[in-house]
């Protein structure tokens, strides 16, 4: 049956749009580097502009665009003409090289890159970093806001300031203690007694001096009424798998951060990938270009060898495309037709099991010069290249799992070269699942394997229109799917598909019918803020109901009714198959460059712990992102070093989840240990309790504010002061629009 699309959600958009918007998020694989990218296109020109201009022990480039870039590299030499080391690789058109001393002049030179290849060099530019002569003027705009037994203080930069420090005294104009040195324009000062006030000036500093104190402020913090109760309950806990702080192409992310635990190769790019000679197919986006894109060794499998290779280096587990579809690359040659797909002199046949074709033994270096390409021989090969490590065995130290492919409901549009137009049945597809995972696990059987790899909601409710699924009935393509797969596994004495996975681009649009992924600008409107940090709540929220969205096609497809889809599929596989995981392994929710990126992203993250996600990776959007990974880093190195969220997920209930959530979690390596992530998505600040959990001890306060993430690159936590507490409640003023982590112990 032909592909249906949800009229509503494609009214305001030009078709040639249409497909770009229905694959959003889901293109080859890109990083530097890797292979030519073949199909006749050429590298970008080389930069212009590039100019340099020194600070204090920082030297800050910046350049024009050059046409058909996606990314850049940073060059630097202390010597002219070089040579030069590359220092980084931003996306942006600016860099802030901060790795100088003061004194020594250095060279820069700036190179674009895309697939085809590398620019040459830009004209050089030198800068000689250097102490300032003058101490930074006086801070202005400081304002104070009392809270529970804290103030927080925020203030405007100062130009040239390195530091602030932040002085208190209990007597107005004299008596001022320093209580804080940040190196952001923000301080929460906790542990305060309420009733009491306090007076508070602020001065700025950097290598040539500190300038003179600030206008006072002063705040009486008040044990206020609660706006917002949060209720623990630590009887009810759940394990937080550690997969779910994904990524896709990890090494391939500038600035991504440290302690990620999960890596996935996936996209358009591998559903065609030969793994005997490393070729593969761009499909749809790029003129279905077969060339050597992933690798371009000619040693077999040495795309993924590698991938999961720098996986194992940085301590994160892998997740690796099989292919599925049923025909492999067989060449480099460039652009295959689509006249009348599959051209079979371009392509290799995939043979799930060798052993029905071959009586000769799995090879590490098989021939390229038949006909077929072997599944459980990829899956063999690998696991050799990896000896004694036992990456697909039942307790590595960093497991590899397998992906059955990608996105099989779209291939008759993203892989026309090898599907053709006629797209795979729902009962193809299910047949080709069960074959190919016999095979994989008659070798590893305890391989972990994941499944449908759905693009969205579409090919989860109905299989692209093939499904005639009511909202409320057993009538999805999981409940076929499930029912399928607990039959076949029956059979088979074991698990066939471990995890259920499917893609989640957020499909909420503003007033103006653009998509939130698309709202790039660092500067929103309260109601597109809303939109963003409101948005993960589709994921689970059983109340609500795709608020103030102009085009919630999904809501109403369910007969509006919430969309809840975590909820839903785990209602459907304790049903149908128990047992089987969820992973979500490309999503996506906006807010690039806007502290609403940052709690869409942090709420995710908090999301998938507290439903028991099994794995989770974000797919990184073009241009910049660090807001939106800098979610990652209230759960994962919120200290700047190497402090975690908890292993265990400890049930939380928000009294008000339209403005504060709470996320819980004890650590079964220190007890007593107890992690909070609090979000408030409002517009205004919160005076939040959080009761239920016993607590003793320092509390120690992470933050991330639109104010703290000013001039932030990367965008990270900033230490917000401590609280002494012990009892079952902890009360805390969270600042409009924050991520605050809490760290008791």
């Amino acid at each position: 049956m032909a592909r249906s699309f949800p009229s509503k959600r494609f009214d305001s958009l030009p078709t040639a749009l249409l497909l770009a918007v229905f694959l959003a998020g889901c293109g080859g694989y890109a990083s530097p580097g890797k292979g030519s990218g073949g199909g006749g296109g050429s590298a970008p020109p080389p930069p212009t502009g590039l100019t340099a201009s020194a600070a204090n022990a920082q030297v800050n480039l910046s350049w024009a665009a050059s046409s058909g870039a996606s990314g850049y590299y940073v060059k630097r030499s202390t010597a002219s003409g070089g040579p030069y080391s590359q220092l980084a690789s931003p996306t942006p058109t600016n860099y802030a090289d901060n790795a100088v001393s003061n004194g020594t002049k250095y060279y820069y030179v700036v190179s674009a890159y895309n697939s085809y290849g590398q620019s040459a060099n830009s004209i050089e530019v030198s800068a000689t970093p250097t102490v300032p002569a003058n101490a930074p003027p006086i801070p202005t705009g400081f304002e104070a806001t009392a809270g529970n037994a804290q103030v927080s203080l925020t203030w405007s930069a100062s130009a040239g300031a390195s530091s602030y420090h932040v002085k208190r005294s209990t007597t107005s104009a004299s008596g001022y203690t320093q209580v804080g040195a940040p190196t952001t324009t923000s301080f929460a000062d906790s542990g305060l007694t309420n009733g009491t006030t306090y007076y508070y000036v602020v001065s700025a500093l950097n290598a040539a001096g500190e300038s003179s104190n600030s206008s006072q402020v002063s705040a009486t913090p008040v044990n206020a009424a609660a706006d917002v109760t949060i209720t623990i309950d630590p009887t009810q806990t759940r394990p937080i798998s550690p997969w779910i702080y994904g990524i896709n192409f990890y090494s391939g992310v500038s600035g991504a951060p440290p302690l990620l635990t999960f890596d996935r190769a996936g996209g358009n790019r591998w559903t065609a990938y030969n793994w005997e000679t490393n070729a593969s197919n761009a499909g749809s986006d790029y003129i279905y270009d077969n060339d050597n894109y992933l690798s371009s060794s000619n040693v077999p499998a040495e795309a993924v060898r590698s991938f999961i290779a720098g996986d194992q280096a940085v301590g994160a587990a892998s997740l690796v495309t099989f292919q599925l579809q049923g025909l492999v690359s067989a060449d480099e040659n460039g652009p295959v037709s689509v006249t009348n797909p599959p051209d079979l002199t371009r392509f290799k046949t995939v043979v799930d099991k060798k052993s029905t074709v071959s009586s000769v033994p799995f090879t590490i270096t098989p021939p390229t010069t038949d006909a077929n390409v072997y599944m459980d021989e990829f899956l063999w090969t690998l696991d050799q290249k990896f000896t004694g490590m036992g990456i697909f065995g039942a307790s590595p130290t960093h497991p590899t799992f397998v992906s059955l492919d990608n996105e099989p409901e779209l291939w008759n549009s993203t892989h026309l070269e090898v599907q053709g137009s006629n797209p795979v049945t729902s009962d193809a597809y299910i047949t080709k699942t069960i074959n190919l995972s016999k095979a994989l696990k008659d070798q590893f059987p305890n391989a972990l394997i994941f499944g449908p790899v759905h693009y969205g909601f579409q090919g989860i409710y109905n299989w692209q229109g093939e499904l005639s699924a009511t909202p409320s009935g057993a009538n999805w393509f999981p409940d076929k799917y499930l029912q399928a797969l607990k039959t076949a596994s029956t059979a088979y004495g074991k698990p066939l598909v471990d995890v259920y996975d499917f893609h989640w681009y957020a499909e909420v649009y503003d007033a103006s019918g653009t998509r939130i992924l698309n709202l790039n600008s660092s500067t929103l409107t309260d109601a597109q803020v809303q939109l963003i940090v409101e948005s993960p709540r589709n994921l689970w929220d059983p109340t609500f109901k795709d608020d103030n969205n102009s085009n919630p096609w999904i809501y109403n497809e369910l007969g509006q009714t919430p969309i809840n889809i975590l909820g839903r599929l785990q209602s459907k596989i304790s049903a149908e198959n128990p047992g089987m995981k969820i992973s979500i392994t490309e999503y996506e929710s906006g807010g690039w460059n806007h502290i609403a990126g940052t709690i869409a992203e942090a709420d995710n993250l908090g999301i998938f712990g507290s439903q028991g996600v099994f794995a989770a990776n974000f797919w990184p959007p073009g241009g910049t992102y660090s807001y939106a990974l800098a979610g990652f880093r209230a759960f994962r190195g919120f200290d700047g070093a190497s402090a975690n969220f908890g292993d265990t997920s400890l049930l939380s209930t928000s009294g008000s989840v339209k403005d504060v959530v709470v996320y819980a979690s004890s650590d079964s390596t220190t007890p007593g240990r107890v992690v909070f992530v609090a979000i408030n998505r409002s517009n205004s600040a919160k005076v939040t309790a959080i009761n239920g959990q016993a607590l003793s001890g320092t509390a120690y306060l992470y933050q991330m504010t639109a104010a703290s993430a000013q001039g932030q690159n990367p965008v990270q936590p900033v230490p917000a002061g401590t609280m002494q507490v012990t009892g079952s409640s902890l009360t805390i003023t969270l600042p409009a629009y924050s991520v605050t982590t809490i760290d008791v112990h």
